[in-house]
C-alpha cells in the first residue's frame, strides 16, 4: 500500500467523525463559538430535531469579511497562536476544527458582522467541494451560523439519527447545561418555529436561583446548599443539595471546569464519596458546581469532545472537592462530619487513577458552638449555621434572599437581624406541610441566638407600629380592598373593621391548593399532546397501583408499560406547566414513603396530596406588585368562596396602629 496525504476534504469529513456525533455536537460548537465571541444574547432555531436545520445567532464581536472564508478552513482559529496558549486555555473551543467539520457534512452559511463594519457578509459552503462564495448580506452586529440539510451528503451516517424527537431531547439537555455555566447570557431555543425554552440573563442571585428552578426543578431549590470554598489557588462555589433532594437517576448533576461542561470521573467519584455515608446505593447526588482552577494546571486537550481534562495535581483537586461537599452536608447537620484521617481512604494518584492507601491527614477545624453559660459575641455564631453554607428558607416555593459576599467569619450583618431573617434550620423530619422540621440541636442553636442580646437595650421611640395578633384584635372578617405593597411580599389591606396585611406567599399556597380541591366529579384531566414514558422502581409502582382511584380523582393518569415503565397520559391544568417527569417520580415515592412509613396506605388521602403537590408546584416571589397582588387576591377568593382561613396569622394579621395614633396626641 502507497501512503498518501489525505485529501483535505475527506480529512474533514474523518474530523467530523469526532466533532459532529449528532445534532447536539453541532448545537454545542456553534453556542461555544458565541460565548467565546463575548455574546450576551444566543438564538437557537432547530427544524426536525436539527436534521433539517440549525441556525445558532449571537450578538458577539463578529468577524471581518476577509477571515470568513479562513473561519471554515481546517484548524483555523483566533483563540490559540502559541504553545504557551494551549497550555493556558481559558476559552471553550481552541482546536479550530468545528465549522470546517460541520460545513464538509451540510450546507453551511456563516453571516457576520463586526461593529468596524458596516456591511455583513456571509460564507456559503457546501458539502465536499468546500468551496466558498462569500455575498453581502443584511445582518446586525454579531454572527449567524445555518446548517442545512445535515449529513446529506454521507447517508451511511443519516440513518444512524434517531427520531426527532429524541436528537432535540438532547439539545435541550445540552442547552440546559450551557444555560447553567453563564447566567449572564439569554438562551432563546425554538424547535419548528416554536418557543421551548428562555432562559433570560440573571443580573442577581435571586434571578439565578430562577434559572437554576427553571433547569432543576423546584425540589432541588428547596433542599439546595450553596457553598463557596476557596484554597491554594482552588475555588468551588455553586449548589449541592441534602440527601432529601437525592434521585434515582443521575440527570441533575451538572459540573463545570473553568466554565467549561464535564464528566470527569475524577470529579464524580470525590462527589459521590462525599455522599457516601448519606445515600442509598440505588440514589444519586443532585448539584451544580463550579471549579476554577489556574489553567496552567489542568490540561483540556485530552478528549475529542473535551468531556475530561487532566489535573496535574489530581490528589489535591479530589480531596479538595470531597472535603468541601463533606463539611458543607455536616454543618447542615445531615451526615456527620467526616474522618479525613479515615484508615481506608480513597485517593488518587498522579497519574490521575483511583487507588487507596493509608493516609493521615490533618482533622478540619472544630467547630465552635455558643455556650448558654455565657454571652456570645457575633464572632461566635457557629459556623455550621452561618459560613458558606447558604440554606434555602422552608417555606413551600420560597427562594432566599442575596445574602452578602465576604469572608466566612466576617458578619456583614447583626447577629439579631440574621436570625430574625433566616429560616430555622431544617432536619429530615417532615412537619404537617411536608417540609423538613428542625432537629432538637438546631432548635436549641437556634433558640440560644434569639434569646441572646447583640446590643445593650435602648429606649424605643414612642411612635411605633405594631403587629398585633388575634387576641389582641377582632377577627378578620374579610380581606376588603389592597391599598399598597409592603416589603414586596405583604399587601396591605382594609375594610370596615380596620386594616391588616395578607402574605402573597401563603396566598400562592392557597391558590394552586385551591385549584386542586377535588369535588364530586374529580379534576379533570388535560391529555399529554406526547405521553411521558417514566422509569419506576418497585416500591413506586406499588404505590402507583395502589394510589390509582386518588391519583384518577386528581386528574392525574397514569398507565403500566410494563414492571418498569409507566406512560403519563394526562395531568389537570394546574400540573400542566411542571417539570412532569421529575414530579410524578417524586409523587410516587412519596407515595411509597407514606405507606411504608404508616404501612396503611389507606392514611394517604386527596387532602395529603393536594396539599403535597401544592407544596411542590407553588413558586413565591420577593418582588410582588400592586396589580399581581390584587390578581392573586381575586383569584383566591373566588376560588374558595367565602371559606377563607382568615384566622390562619401565616396568611393574615390585623394591624393595631393606637400606639402610632397615640403619639400624635402627645
Amino acid at each position: 500500500m502507497t501512503i498518501k496525504i489525505l485529501p483535505a476534504r475527506l480529512a474533514n469529513q474523518i474530523a467530523a467523525g469526532e466533532v459532529v456525533e449528532r445534532p447536539a455536537s453541532v448545537v454545542k460548537e456553534l453556542v461555544e463559538n458565541s460565548l467565546d465571541s463575548g455574546a450576551t444574547r444566543i438564538d437557537i432555531d432547530i427544524e426536525k430535531g436539527g436534521a433539517k436545520l440549525i441556525r445558532v445567532r449571537d450578538n458577539g464581536k463578529g468577524i471581518v469579511k476577509d477571515e470568513l472564508g479562513l473561519a471554515l478552513s481546517r484548524h483555523a482559529t483566533s483563540k490559540i497562536h502559541s504553545l504557551d496558549d494551549l497550555e493556558a486555555i481559558m476559552s471553550l473551543g481552541f482546536r479550530g476544527e468545528a465549522l470546517a467539520s460541520i460545513s464538509s457534512v451540510s450546507r453551511l452559511t456563516l453571516t457576520s458582522r463586526p461593529a468596524t463594519q458596516e456591511q455583513a457578509w456571509a460564507a456559503h459552503s457546501e458539502g465536499r467541494d468546500m468551496a466558498v462564495k462569500l455575498l453581502p448580506a443584511a445582518h446586525p452586529i454579531g454572527t449567524s451560523v445555518e446548517v442545512l440539510d445535515l449529513f446529506f451528503n454521507t447517508p451511511a451516517r443519516r440513518k444512524f439519527l434517531r427520531t426527532e424527537k429524541t436528537e432535540f431531547a438532547h439539545i435541550d439537555e445540552l442547552i440546559k447545561r450551557i444555560a447553567l455555566s453563564r447566567f449572564d447570557v439569554t438562551i432563546n431555543l425554538r424547535h419548528n418555529g416554536k418557543l421551548i425554552k428562555q432562559y433570560r440573563a440573571a443580573k442577581n442571585e435571586l434571578q439565578a436561583e430562577k434559572r437554576i428552578a427553571a433547569v432543576c426543578g423546584n425540589q432541588f431549590v428547596r433542599s439546595m446548599l450553596k457553598i463557596e470554598l476557596e484554597h491554594q489557588g482552588l475555588k468551588l462555589h455553586g449548589w449541592i443539595t441534602t440527601p432529601d433532594g437525592a434521585r434515582q437517576q443521575s440527570d441533575l448533576q451538572y459540573c463545570y471546569v473553568n466554565g467549561r461542561m464535564m464528566r470527569d470521573k475524577l470529579i464524580n467519584h470525590a462527589i459521590r464519596q462525599s455522599y457516601e455515608t448519606s445515600l442509598r446505593p440505588d440514589q444519586f447526588a443532585t448539584y451544580v458546581l463550579f471549579i476554577e482552577i489556574d489553567p496552567h494546571q489542568v490540561d483540556v486537550n485530552v478528549h475529542p469532545a473535551k468531556h475530561e481534562v487532566r489535573f496535574h495535581q489530581a490528589r489535591l483537586v479530589h480531596d479538595f472537592i470531597y472535603q468541601a461537599l463533606a463539611d458543607a452536608l455536616a454543618q447542615s447537620h445531615h451526615i456527620d462530619r467526616p474522618e479525613v484521617n479515615a484508615s481506608a481512604f480513597h485517593q488518587v494518584n498522579d497519574q490521575g487513577e483511583l487507588e487507596q492507601t493509608e493516609q493521615k491527614q490533618a482533622e478540619p477545624p472544630s467547630v465552635v458552638m455558643p455556650d448558654s453559660s455565657h454571652r456570645a459575641d457575633e464572632q461566635a455564631v457557629p459556623e455550621q449555621v452561618y459560613q458558606a453554607v447558604e440554606r434555602v428558607p422552608s417555606y413551600p416555593g420560597r427562594v432566599s434572599e442575596p445574602q452578602p459576599k465576604g469572608e466566612a467569619t466576617q458578619l456583614q450583618t447583626s447577629r439579631s437581624d440574621w436570625v430574625e431573617s433566616r429560616p430555622m434550620p431544617r432536619s429530615k423530619t417532615n412537619d404537617r406541610y411536608g417540609q423538613p422540621s428542625p432537629s432538637k440541636q438546631e432548635a436549641a442553636v437556634y433558640q440560644q441566638l434569639m434569646q441572646t442580646p447583640d446590643v445593650p437595650p435602648m429606649q424605643l421611640p414612642q411612635a411605633t407600629t405594631t403587629l398585633s395578633t388575634p387576641q389582641d384584635n377582632q377577627p378578620v372578617e374579610s380581606l376588603g380592598k389592597a391599598i399598597c405593597m409592603a416589603s414586596g411580599q405583604f399587601v396591605l389591606m382594609a375594610d370596615k373593621a380596620g386594616a391588616h396585611l395578607v402574605s402573597l406567599a401563603k396566598a400562592e399556597w392557597l391558590r394552586v391548593y385551591g385549584q386542586l380541591q377535588v369535588g364530586e366529579q374529580g379534576l379533570k384531566t388535560q391529555p399529554l399532546l406526547v405521553p411521558l414514558s417514566l422509569k419506576i422502581d418497585a416500591p413506586q409502582a406499588a404505590a402507583l397501583e395502589h394510589n390509582q382511584p386518588l391519583l384518577s380523582q386528581l386528574g392525574i393518569e397514569i398507565k403500566f408499560r410494563n414492571q418498569q415503565t409507566v406512560m403519563v397520559m394526562g395531568v389537570p391544568a394546574p400540573l400542566r406547566q411542571q417539570n412532569l417527569q421529575q414530579l410524578i417520580p417524586d409523587l410516587l415515592s412519596y407515595a411509597a414513603l407514606n405507606a411504608e412509613q404508616s404501612q396503611l396506605s389507606a392514611n394517604l388521602s386527596i387532602g395529603t396530596l393536594s396539599k403535597w403537590l401544592a407544596d411542590q408546584v407553588v413558586r413565591v416571589k420577593n418582588d410582588y406588585t400592586l396589580s399581581e397582588a390584587i390578581q392573586i387576591v381575586a383569584e383566591v377568593e373566588m376560588l374558595w368562596q367565602g371559606t377563607l382561613p382568615l384566622h390562619d396569622t401565616q396568611f393574615v394579621r390585623p394591624i393595631d396602629f393606637s400606639a402610632t395614633i397615640a403619639a400624635f396626641n402627645l
